[in-house]
């Protein structure tokens, strides 16, 4: 669905329908239950509530920040801000009316021309010239507005600044005590006629749940102010020396992490914290249980440094660390080392390598990982937390036997927790509430008290992981009755590297450096002679610790020295190599990748984090980088020559010959270079960035939109509509044997009748026509029953024809359905989708809605809209709107002016010109005829996104509002013309301001007149 575009800020996921999933959202405080319920919630903005903060926030809330004072700033700096923030909400279970002024009226629209049952309170620009008649229209809008509603709820307080209720400061603002004025007001004070109630705390809830944009407002903000403490973190240690390092301090490297959630806590007013939710830093065997529950963030210990918080006072093997978002949702804790796993291979490679100390941390780590990993899964399918810590807890064991720690595997059974918090501003939330499946929620797990088996030197400390993700839940309607459910998550916090080391002791960094000595070497070295000397590259394999990682690579004859800023050197000599791999991408700007598949025998020599079952290690080179250039000109063709020691060749290779998890490697490592090269400042590119290091974000968020918007299940059948799998092909417009439904809807006055006249005598090609309308003497609004009814009762005469009629037999039967009065579109959906007899669902299908719209009998007085007009063209329904007046006049203020709404309600839908109904172009017939446009997947997705419970008839479409009554009069003898048309001309004089009543809108019917012996057809709209 389109975005709504301001001219400073475009969420991407900002879409009509989470504008009115918010709206819902705060619509069911008024739907609660409760006794206390209020009737209506007041919202005003400005001076006329003396700028209350709770007020702003709500509309903040339902119009994604657009009251921020920077975004009215920038937007309309040549308005004064006082006719900006001229705005009064009522929000109703059902309805919502909107008081605004000419100026801010364009602003608006988008964010609200698509809610349900909206009523504008609006002058014309004319209108709005004399200062004294606007002043008078909105006290009588808000007068009008509040008249059937006994008790109010107000946002009183905003969520950084709570304050007591007082009713009687909220008669101060002006705008209710212009209530009181005799005349125009409502007579009598504000709170003597109306019961007000403070409703911010249930607000509170909601606008903590995260939908589509709430998430890419954490993602684009508060995940990049998250990282950038991270970065911090790395830089502290990255300007440290190998040496210095040991150094270091727990106070040091905590430094940035406590600042960021210190000072977050003065600006949020938050004052308590759990234990589980503060930065730390613990270095080696200062990490066991006791310190950590005895950990303080404002007081971290000085005296505790790298070089003596190992065994014993040696110098530490690892550190946990965590930081913690203060005022939002994320968390991140991880164990990083100090030491490195491999041994860079120099030539002899005939020595055993033994299991060190640092190897098994490691080892216990991984483990830990995908335990925590496994139950984020298991969660987000059954959404219970303790088949997820079971889970958790079996893979952790398993993952210890695949690396035969057994006397691991026992001591450490009692040893580990795991834990899922569900964390609303920073203060967990118990799982078991209902508002906490909308939450980030935190998965950690820890180690506590690993003991040193291999030194025999008491504890090595404990270790931490955890990641923030975020789940999705669709329940899925079977063909068979059943409901499943499908289910998807993201991981927030998954870009924060999950395996860091650091070289520090002084025989690892001797090794790095002997290695890099291969390039000065002028003899034949263990891997050969240079070719390409130092240029940057990404290295990176599918392993769950590994991300893409830059450093610089040299390419010898018989092998690949990389070195990394942190771990040092890696080399890989062709002799422990079992195949080589060159990608170019098919294309000179996509990422080249030298894939290289190694034998086990280079494990010993590769960096833990980098280990892969498949044993296959990636490295790109860049578009149009020296590095990517020295390679096609250096080392292709060397290397495509038969190696003389290993026999090894470099194959240069199609997309179709990598295996699965190259393909995928390739795809990462290309989104991250195409992230890198975005313009930067942009929103969109931080939003590309963000989809880059989350490789599953675009398919969750495709989810997310989905089971954001409510509970109800969608149709099975429906699912590739929903979520598009490229391997499978679903024909959505497979309608054969069906009869088609063609919906024509309209408000009275808009030619509806004359559309559909027009379409039954164009042609017969497309088939046997039965029409579906309001006989002319009936006053009935459309039924759900009474339509269901009439189905089955065509279904049944199909059912009866004999085998002879081979009119029918040769062209199939279509039902065009011309919609009574004001009838809301999804209305008519539903009737058909929660058809009682399945027989008879599965015997029709729906064609095509199309919508007439006369803009000369759109308003009722000011911008005023005819009740239910935007619900004659909703998203996802309608795909065709027929403008039927003013069509020769295209430049006709009020016609853009109505296409100016269409457009907000439905961004999607096709104009089509027709004066009075009368379709002049084909393709204009074929779009209104259409058999499939209903079924098309966008318009299915919308649907779900827009109308949740449509397919089961549980959508409410709401009030009519002004309620309108259709009056059947009938003569029983002729009429005096001129007398009828005197009185015909003479209801334009009679009609009435707000509330309407007693106006008369359509006259429409046949009559006899005197001395005429045929009767006349009236058709008549009384228009301002």
């Amino acid at each position: 669905m389109a975005g709504i575009w301001r001219k400073n800020v475009k969420y991407q996921c900002l879409s009509p329908a989470v504008s009115c999933s918010r709206l819902r959202q705060v619509q069911s405080v008024l739907n609660d239950g409760s006794k206390s319920k209020p009737d209506g919630i007041l919202c005003i903005l400005g001076i006329d509530s003396r700028y209350n903060e709770g007020c702003s926030e709500l509309a903040n809330y339902l119009f994604f920040g657009l009251y921020n004072q920077t975004n009215l700033d920038l937007e309309h700096s040549e308005f004064p801000e006082e006719v900006l923030d001229d705005v009064i909400l009522l929000i109703k279970s059902e309805s919502v009316h909107l008081y605004c002024n000419p100026v801010n009226y364009s602003s608006l629209l988008p964010y609200v021309g698509h809610w349900r049952n909206l009523h504008f309170h609006c002058m014309t620009e004319p209108e709005y010239e004399d200062e004294e008649a606007a002043e008078e229209f909105k006290i009588s809008s808000f007068v009008n507005m509040v008249q059937d509603c006994s008790c109010i709820g107000v946002p009183y307080s905003s969520q950084g600044h709570v304050q007591k209720f007082d009713m009687f400061v909220v008669e101060k603002w002006p705008i209710i005590q212009a209530f009181a004025l005799e005349g125009i007001g409502g007579g009598g004070f504000f709170t003597m006629k109306h019961k007000l109630i403070d409703v911010s705390e249930k607000l509170w809830q909601i606008y903590s749940k995260v939908d589509p944009v709430a998430l890419e407002i954490l993602l684009t903000e508060e995940l990049t102010m998250f990282r950038k403490q991270w970065s911090s973190f790395y830089s502290s240690f990255d300007i440290e020396s190998h040496s210095s390092i040991l150094e270091l301090s727990e106070a040091q490297a905590v430094e940035a992490f406590r600042s960021y959630f210190s000072h977050g806590l003065i600006s949020s007013h938050m004052a308590d914290k759990s234990k589980s939710r503060q930065p730390f830093v613990l270095f080696g065997s200062h990490s066991t249980r006791d310190d950590l529950s005895s950990y303080c963030f404002t007081f971290p210990s000085e005296g505790h440094q790298v070089r003596n918080t190992g065994p014993r006072g040696t110098a530490a093997k690892h550190m946990l660390l965590q930081c913690v978002a203060p005022r939002g949702s994320l968390a991140c804790a991880r164990t990083y080392f100090f030491g490195t796993t491999h041994i860079p291979y120099l030539g002899n490679d005939n020595e055993q390598h033994k299991k060190t100390e640092l190897m098994v941390l490691s080892q216990v780590y991984e483990a830990t990982v995908r335990a925590v990993l496994a139950g984020i899964k298991c969660f987000s399918c059954t959404s219970n937390a303790s088949k997820a810590k079971d889970i958790a807890e079996q893979t952790f064991q398993l993952s210890l036997d695949f690396y035969t720690l057994t006397q691991f595997k026992n001591a450490l059974r009692l040893k580990t927790t795991f834990n899922i918090q569900a964390v609303n501003n920073g203060r967990d939330i118990p799982l078991e509430n209902e508002n906490s499946r909308f939450l980030v929620k935190t998965a950690s797990m820890a180690v506590h008290d690993i003991p040193d088996f291999l030194g025999g030197r008491g504890t090595l400390g404990s270790m931490v992981f955890s990641e923030s993700f975020l789940e999705s839940n669709v329940y899925v309607h079977e063909q068979d009755g059943g409901v499943s459910s499908d289910s998807c998550f993201t991981i927030l916090t998954a870009a924060i590297p999950r395996y860091v080391s650091w070289l520090v002791e002084d025989t690892d960094v001797k090794l790095s450096e002997q290695a890099q000595q291969l390039l000065k070497e002028e003899t034949e070295t263990c891997l050969g002679s240079p070719l390409s000397v130092g240029e940057m590259a990404m290295i990176y394999s599918s392993s769950l610790l590994a991300v893409p990682e830059e450093g610089k690579i040299s390419f010898f004859s018989e092998g690949i020295l990389f070195v990394h800023p942190h771990y040092g050197s890696v080399t890989l000599s062709k002799n422990l190599i079992s195949a080589l791999k060159f990608f170019d991408g098919d294309s000179p700007g996509v990422v080249a990748v030298l894939f290289v598949e190694y034998k086990s025998s280079l494990l010993p020599h590769l960096p833990f984090q980098l280990h892969v079952d498949s044993h296959c290690l990636a490295f790109a080179l860049q578009p149009k980088s020296k590095c990517y250039r020295n390679f096609y000109s250096q080392v292709l063709s060397p290397w495509q020559q038969q190696s003389s020691n290993s026999g090894l060749a470099l194959q240069v290779v199609r997309r179709d010959q990598l295996t699965e998890e190259q393909r995928t490697v390739h795809s990462r490592l290309h989104a991250v270079y195409e992230s890198h090269s975005s313009p930067l400042g942009e929103h969109h590119s931080h939003m590309k960035t963000v989809c880059t290091e989350l490789p599953e974000l675009e398919k969750f968020l495709q989810h997310f939109a989905i089971s954001s918007v409510g509970q109800e299940p969608v149709q099975s059948t429906h699912l590739q509509a929903l979520f598009p799998q490229p391997e499978l092909h679903a024909n959505f417009n497979d309608q054969t044997e069906k009869t088609v439904i063609t919906v024509i809807t309209g408000l009275p006055g808009s030619h509806k009748d004359n559309l559909c006249n027009f379409l039954v005598s164009l042609n017969k090609e497309y088939g046997r026509w039965v029409i579906y309308r309001q006989s002319p003497d009936s006053c009935t609004s459309f039924k759900a029953a009474d339509f269901q009814r009439y189905l089955s009762s065509i279904l049944e005469s199909q059912r009866g024809r004999s085998a002879r009629s081979s009119v029918f037999t040769r062209k199939r039967a279509r039902l065009l359905v011309l919609t009574p009065g004001y009838t809301d579109a999804i209305d008519v959906v539903q009737a058909v989708q929660d058809h009682p007899d399945p027989s008879v669902q599965a015997a029709f299908t729906m064609g095509a809605v199309t919508a007439c719209v006369d803009p000369l009998s759109s308003y009722m007085a000011h911008r005023f809209l005819f009740p239910k007009l935007l619900e004659q063209f909703p998203q996802g329904v309608v795909s065709s709107v027929v403008l039927t007046g003013l069509t020769a006049e295209q430049k006709h203020p009020l016609l853009q002016q109505i296409q100016q709404v269409v457009r907000a309600a439905n961004p999607s839908a096709a104009f089509i010109l027709a004066e009075k109904g009368s379709v002049t172009r084909n393709e204009d017939v074929e779009l209104i005829l259409s058999e499939s446009r209903f079924s098309e997947p966008q318009m299915v997705r919308a649907r779900y996104l827009l109308y949740p419970g449509w397919t089961e008839g549980k959508f409410k479409s709401g009030p009519l509002f002004p309620c309108m009554e259709q009056i059947c009069i009938r003569f029983n003898r002729p009429l005096e013309k001129p007398r009828f048309m005197t009185r015909c001309k003479a209801l334009k004089s009679s009609l009435r301001p707000n509330p309407f009543t007693g106006n008369i809108y359509n006259i429409w019917g046949r009559v006899r007149f005197s001395g005429k012996n045929y009767p006349f057809l009236i058709c008549r709209l009384v228009r301002l």
